[in-house]
């Protein structure tokens, strides 16, 4: 009687994810601004009446909530609405699509240091130390200032300057787990160095990988808006959420809606991964107990 009544109070891992997901309010707030952003940016574009290049020289500096435009028009007579989603967009794709191939390259790198260990993990670990030694900021201008401006080149700069930390994260994850009784079972019955990594010792690690994910897609959308602001990114007439601060920035004190918009939204973005990060990292870790 008392194993069963056990039994029933006992949550699946699944459930005890998701219910300390629950109790940490602001990664909620954060995954529902979150959604409300990416709704938004791909399907609000097409319940506008007007276009994100639509321009209408009479209209020029209009105040938001002046007729049809909620937040206003801009130097052009272009909706802000409208560029705001359109530049969504592009900046929640670049953040999440860096995201993953920063992800890819820093899970193959910690996996091999994290697995090999000696020379070859040494290697690898110091020449990621040797590239984080350089401000990202700096080393993501002077890639940038190499290559032609665009949403591929920008988009894989940023995950090139972004996967060193996701890679101390798995090295250390890996080099943890490869001597538990799993791994070591695995090699016994003969599996490939390749499949322990990437079969038994990676998913294993994938909570601390996950939440890893989430602040880089935070990182990526900063990035994008800094190199978009100096000029090196997204270019006119695209919009992103970066080139739209960098256009504004003259019209800081005659129309402040124009730098408010977009710097509110990339707040927004950037706080919410951020907040969700925090509740992923504790609703996946198995030692967190529920009261």
């Amino acid at each position: 009687m008392v194993t069963a009544t056990l039994s029933t109070v006992q949550l699946a891992p699944g459930q005890a994810a998701w219910r300390r997901f629950r109790r940490h309010r602001l990664a909620l707030a954060g995954a529902v601004i979150i959604l409300v952003l990416v709704l938004g940016s791909a399907f609000g574009p097409y319940l506008l009446p007007f276009d994100d290049t639509y321009i209408d020289i009479m209209k020029r500096f209009a105040p938001p909530f002046s007729g049809a435009h909620i937040l206003g028009t801009d130097e052009l007579g272009r909706d802000v609405l409208a560029r705001l989603m359109m530049g969504g967009r592009v900046s929640l794709s670049i953040g999440i699509v860096a995201m993953v191939m920063a992800m890819a390259v820093g899970i193959v790198v910690g996996a091999f240091a994290g697995f090999y260990g000696g020379v070859v993990g040494a290697v690898l670990m110091r020449f990621v130390d040797a590239v984080l030694c350089f401000p990202t900021i700096f080393l993501l201008l002077a890639l940038a200032a190499l290559t032609e401006p665009g949403l591929v080149t920008t988009t894989v700069l940023i995950a090139a300057t972004a996967w060193m930390a996701v890679a101390r994260v798995v090295e250390a994850q890996v080099r943890s787990l490869r001597e538990r009784e799993f791994a070591v079972a695995a090699l016994a019955f003969g599996s490939s160095n390749l499949r322990i990594m990437f079969r038994e010792l990676v998913p294993n690690a994938i909570a601390p990988i996950v939440v890893a994910a989430t602040l880089n897609v935070a990182k990526a959308i900063l990035l994008e808006s800094y190199v978009s602001y100096l000029g090196y990114g997204i270019q006119p007439p695209a919009a992103s959420w970066g080139n739209m601060l960098n256009n504004a920035q003259i019209y800081l004190t005659s129309s402040p809606w124009l730098a408010i918009a977009p710097g509110l939204a990339i707040t927004l973005a950037v706080t919410s991964f951020n907040f969700l990060g925090d509740g992923l990292r504790d609703a996946l870790d198995p030692r967190m107990n529920i009261p």
